[in-house]
């Protein structure tokens, strides 16, 4: 363990596991966590006052969907109370003005609506649900309040040709941030991987456009967009570091270095109805694990890079080389990045046999395909 560890940054609040979507790259665990075991408003009230006291700025409250709290105008209100900023991470169902109203009022900072493509059919296909004419109609309705906005859109193989109409959707709403976000693969993603992963050529056509977008959008709207771990030089540091910026809050109090913690063995989490905020960031097992440089293997030992990218994704690394200490195999410098390089030579191999460009999409109107795995509804 390092010798000084900094304070919490964030403290994301994972308020239910209950969506009205099923995503095919949803990063819920395959356990979902009842109604029955959600942190009560009360609960979730002490534990921002003590995300506040430990150094926290920020409070993302998320999901599953978090509207689907009938409370969560208190949560919101018990955040900002706390001091923290709020910030709403939604797909926007269930929403309707009077309720974002209400939410405004409560004193929430910032909102992140969550799409899952510009076209109808491929967004309501990819969520499984109805779901994009109510996400237009919630990004009508916050023209008229003054609460931040960033737009996410979830890339993939299905959308990635999507992005000029995403970023006309963008440019037409009070949205000041648009966040390109590749998918991860983990949980139903990984799954899906095979039917999820852009091709080569997609990737390369996507980062062109998006290049000369963010110059021209400079000083109006602030463009990201990452590469996907699978196509990527180097990992990214994953949650900024295990244990260095981060503490996740399950709906049931477990408090976690990253979202998808849970699925690396031999781990265990302390839980806020047991334990204080502060004491399990500094002291607890789980978050000591992968913090620091001391459980690296090499080449991460004695890489120059390792206090930026921290070794890449412990989860990821669980998933492509069945050791959670092993370098990310994404790393190009990684012992198994053969692997990676596997999947992808058979991804571009099969989309694109002759050099033709990738599969043309499925013809409209497109209902849910047999190919995609989707989470069970909660």
């Amino acid at each position: 363990m390092e010798n000084s560890i900094s304070n919490p940054l964030a403290l994301i609040a994972e308020l239910t596991h209950r969506c009205p979507l099923h995503c095919v790259y949803c990063s819920n665990p395959l356990e979902l966590q009842a109604r029955t075991s959600e942190l009560s408003s009360e609960v979730w009230s002490g534990i921002f006052r003590e995300a506040a006291e430990a150094g926290v700025l920020q409070a993302d409250l998320t999901g599953g969907e978090p509207l689907a709290r009938t409370d969560i105008v208190d949560l919101v209100r018990a955040a900002r109370d706390a001091g923290l900023y709020v910030n709403l991470i939604t797909s926007g169902l269930p929403m309707d003005e009077a309720r974002l109203a209400a939410l405004v009022e409560a004193g929430l900072d910032h909102i992140q609506l969550s799409f899952q493509g510009a076209r109808e059919n491929i967004a309501n296909e990819i969520s499984g649900a109805l779901s994009h004419s109510q996400k237009l109609r919630v990004l009508e309705w916050l023209k008229s309040y003054r609460v931040a906005v960033t737009l996410n859109f979830v890339i993939h193989r299905r959308n990635i040709d999507q992005l000029q109409e995403m970023l006309a959707l963008a440019e037409s709403s009070s949205a000041t941030r648009i966040e390109f976000a590749n998918v991860q693969y983990y949980g139903w993603a990984f799954a899906n991987r095979e039917n999820l992963l852009p091709t080569r050529q997609q990737l390369d056509r996507s980062v062109e456009f998006l290049n000369r977008e963010q110059e021209r959008l400079q000083g109006r709207i602030r463009v990201e967009f990452v590469v996907p771990d699978y196509y990527a030089k180097y990992p990214k540091p994953c949650m900024g570091g295990w244990g260095r910026k981060l503490m996740l809050i399950t709906p049931h109090g477990d408090a976690l270095p990253c979202h998808a913690a849970q699925v690396i063995p031999g781990l265990s989490f302390e839980n806020v109805k047991n334990r204080g905020l502060r004491e399990i960031w500094e002291q607890s097992a789980a978050f000591q694990k992968f913090r620091g440089e001391g459980w690296m293997q090499e080449p991460c030992k004695t890489c120059d890079r390792r206090g930026l990218d921290f070794g890449g994704c412990r989860c990821q690394a669980l998933l492509l080389a069945g050791d959670a200490s092993a370098t990310d195999p994404v790393c190009s410098l990684a012992p198994l990045r053969p692997k990676v390089d596997a999947i992808l030579a058979s991804l571009n191999l099969i989309s694109d046999p002759v050099g033709a460009g990738p599969a043309p999409p499925a013809p409209e109107p497109v209902t849910r395909p047999s190919w995609l795995y989707r989470p069970n509804p909660s």
